[in-house]
């Protein structure tokens, strides 16, 4: 639990030093990106392990998903994140792990969601590289 605090106040840290980073003379509101903190799969797993309220979103196509995915997970393709906040995701405070194959499109996946107004984006790379558990269909 005291690890799980440290990553939370860590990761929170991290959010506000580059939060403030952004010089609010040179650029609008408008301009300004929301923020995703990029995890450890490690820290990933401690999260998942110590709070089950996490959301575990896989980023990759229906078929990929279908071909084996982390426990847990919910399937929103990359593809279908744009503006509109996805139904599988309606609290925008909620603690939400992407991951996707590689790490690629999890990353773009989480500043799509950052950009949205989610504000507790943790991304933590690719199923290519998971040591847990992996749920084939």
């Amino acid at each position: 639990m005291k690890k799980l605090i440290a990553i939370i106040l860590s990761a929170a840290a991290l959010v506000l030093t580059v939060g403030c980073a952004a010089d609010k003379n040179d650029s609008s509101e408008e301009d300004i990106k929301g923020i995703y903190v990029e995890i450890s799969q490690e820290d990933a797993k401690q999260m998942m392990d110590n709070d089950d309220s996490n959301i575990i979103i896989d980023v990759r196509r229906q078929d990929e998903y279908d071909e084996g995915h982390i426990p847990g997970a919910v399937c929103i393709p990359n593809e279908s994140i744009m503006t509109e906040q996805p139904e599988e995701l309606p609290d925008k405070d909620q603690v939400i792990l992407v991951y996707c194959r590689s790490g690629r499109r999890s990353k773009q996946a989480a500043q799509k969601l950052a950009d949205m107004g989610y504000t507790n984006v943790y991304e933590f790379g690719g199923i290519i590289d998971w040591t847990g558990d992996i749920v084939k269909e």
